[in-house]
Order: structure tokens, then sequence, then C-alpha cells
């Protein structure tokens, strides 16, 4: 296997299963009612806004894997519009997920040699260190998104 196949099966354990922690999105979100999501906990950032913020990133870096700019900014990646329904819970994740394969999917793509070459613009570090960046970024919130969770049951 690959290096870029080895990040795309990384990148997808993290959100679907069969990784090292045994800990992923999907399992951790499955059961979670938008009523939970958008619940806060002392001062702690919601279930909902987790998932959107960890999602942020993710479509940031797709749209540049797609051929396209970096158009993100740190100080809107907790800008969760409401949600209001179930519905809207249900949108969030569906998103998290559609944009998990097609992020995976072009990685799987690349060629490895891009790895090492400059990701958007050289502040940025190389592609590798942004998309091993988003794996781990995934993890943390992961775990928070878990501890919430269980405060919440």
């Amino acid at each position: 296997m690959s290096l870029v196949e080895q990040i795309a099966k990384h990148f997808r354990e993290v959100h679907s299963g069969g990784n090292w922690t045994a800990v992923n999105l999907k399992d951790t979100l499955s059961g979670v009612t938008w009523q939970q999501a958008i619940t806060k906990v002392g001062n702690l950032n919601t279930i909902a806004v987790l998932v959107f913020h960890i999602n942020y990133y993710v479509s940031a870096v797709l749209q540049v894997l797609q051929g396209g700019p970096l158009d993100a900014s740190d100080k809107f990646s907790f800008d969760l519009p409401p949600l209001t329904s179930e519905e809207d819970w249900q949108k969030l994740v569906d998103k998290v997920f559609t944009d998990a394969e097609q992020f995976a999917a072009e990685i799987g793509k690349m060629e490895e040699k891009k790895l090492f070459e400059a990701f958007a613009a050289p502040q940025y570090g190389n592609y590798y260190r942004n998309l091993t960046g988003i794996i781990e970024h995934t993890h943390y919130h992961l775990g928070q998104i878990s501890l919430i969770k269980k405060m919440l049951s």
C-alpha cells in the first residue's frame, strides 16, 4: 500500500472505524439526537459545534485537493449555523461523511511526490503535514465529543 493510500485509509478509519484507537466519528455520533448535539455542558463546545468544526477544515482542505483555493479562516471554524431540528442535525452529519469520503478519494488519487509539495501557500507546510494534521485534529475533537456524549448520558 502506498503512502497516499495509507493516509486515505487512516482518514477513513477515524470517520468510519477500523483505526488503532477503536473510536470513530460514525459510531460516536450514532444515536446522538439533535437535542443532545446542541446541549451545552458547562463551558464546553456542543457536540454539534465540534462536528461542524471538524468538518470546516475537512471541507477547506477538500477544496484545495480538488484544485480550488484555500478559503477558510480559523475565526469562522466554530460558527455553526443554528440547528433547529433533527433534519438540520442529520444534514450536518451527512455532510461530514460525504465530505470525508470525497476527501479520502482525493487523497487516494494523489501522486506520492505531491505530499511533499507546498500546500496552498508555503506558510502552511506541505500536503503531508496538512493531511495528517486533519486526521490528528479529528481524533482530538472526537475525544471531546466522546466525553461530552458520556456526560449527557
